[in-house]
């Protein structure tokens, strides 16, 4: 039995070396060392040796399974290795190829123009505010002083969803709930841009666009004038379309302030002289503001006889067209990536 054993021992190492795969090497494993392998099937024909021989044939089928799991353990970890190797020099990068350019993304313009005006304004003390695009008609219309009926409702044609809800209108509804939050008693000083809607749609509107409202309020003993108003736009237009630019007011009217002005700006491209822009007029109407009307104060909470003060409105759409030179307000919501990835430019110039 003892040369039994060393001959499988002999010929499971010859196996063993001439592997050429896991799948092979696995195969010698199970055949030798298995449930149903030869050094197994040896020891269980134990039974028939004689007490004397059992502990020498044992010792010898174990020194051999021992020899063999080794031999095996080596084969493959050589498997494991080679295949590494192979592995690391097909996947090998190439660092003399040029990279994969990255397409890089870029800022709308109307964001463009939101950032730089939230900036200006919160570095004046002004607080940004936001408030929802789906909106109640009491606070679109009836707490700015367009009660049901009002014929100044019939100047914008709005998205009503129910009877109550409508896509807001301006963003002007910003101010009454914002005004009701501070119950009364607190000095304002707000903007809010956002997103409105009106049923308008051609080179110059759409049906969707982006406006900035601002609302000033505080006691009448701070003396919040026509003079601040003025001041305030000043700053806003020539930081916005060019630091030369000037400003005339002329009387108005909207129904949440009295008086009421659309303000001009003196035109940026011809310098007041006339040209196509501004239809040969030297001017070019971009904000409508006023002083905030004594019903609008009322109804949200403020005493007219204490508190006083002016608000303002522009569309962001226009302002980009302008500050950017954009012909179509169509072109801001087309997502022509060609268009878009232009402005990084047009900053830096």
């Amino acid at each position: 039995m003892q040369e039994q054993i060393n001959k499988i021992k002999e010929i499971a190492l010859q196996e063993i070396k001439e592997a050429k795969d896991l799948k092979i090497l696995n195969d010698v494993k199970v055949k030798y060392l298995g449930k149903k392998g030869e050094l197994t099937q040896v020891l269980r024909g134990m039974g028939e040796l004689s007490p004397e021989e059992r502990p020498i044939v044992g010792g010898l089928v174990n020194e051999v399974r021992d020899e063999i799991e080794n031999k095996i353990e080596e084969k493959e970890e050589e498997f494991k290795s080679n295949e590494m190797k192979e592995k690391l020099e097909k996947e090998t990068i190439d660092i003399s190829l040029p990279g994969t350019k990255v397409k890089r993304g870029s800022k709308h313009p109307v964001n463009r123009v939101i950032e730089e005006i939230e900036d200006l304004f919160v570095s004046m003390g002004y607080d940004v505010v936001e408030g929802p695009e789906l909106e109640t008609d009491e606070y679109c219309f009836e707490r700015l002083n367009l009660p049901k009926g009002h014929p100044a409702r019939d100047m914008q044609d709005s998205f009503y969803i129910t009877s109550e809800y409508l896509l807001r209108t301006q963003t002007s509804a910003v101010q009454a709930r914002t005004m009701l939050e501070k119950g009364g008693k607190e000095p304002i000083r707000m903007i809010c841009a956002g997103k409105t809607y009106r049923r308008e749609d051609d080179a110059t509107h759409s049906h969707q666009f982006g406006q900035v409202e601002g609302l000033v309020i505080d006691k009448k003993d701070k003396n919040v004038s026509l003079a601040d108003l003025k001041g305030t736009l000043e700053v806003f237009v020539r930081k916005l379309i060019g630091k030369n630019c000037n400003l005339r007011f002329r009387p108005s009217y909207f129904p949440f302030t009295e008086p009421s002005y659309e303000v001009d700006v003196s035109c940026f491209k011809c310098e007041g002289k006339g040209c196509s822009l501004c239809k040969q007029t030297g001017w070019i109407e971009v904000l409508g503001a006023g002083i905030v009307h004594p019903n609008v104060l009322e109804m949200n909470g403020y005493d007219p006889k204490e508190y006083g003060g002016f608000a303002f409105g522009t569309g962001l759409d226009r302002l980009a067209m302008f500050k950017y030179g954009i012909p179509d307000m169509r072109y801001l919501y087309a997502n022509d990536i060609r268009f878009l990835k232009q402005f990084d430019r047009k900053d830096e110039e």
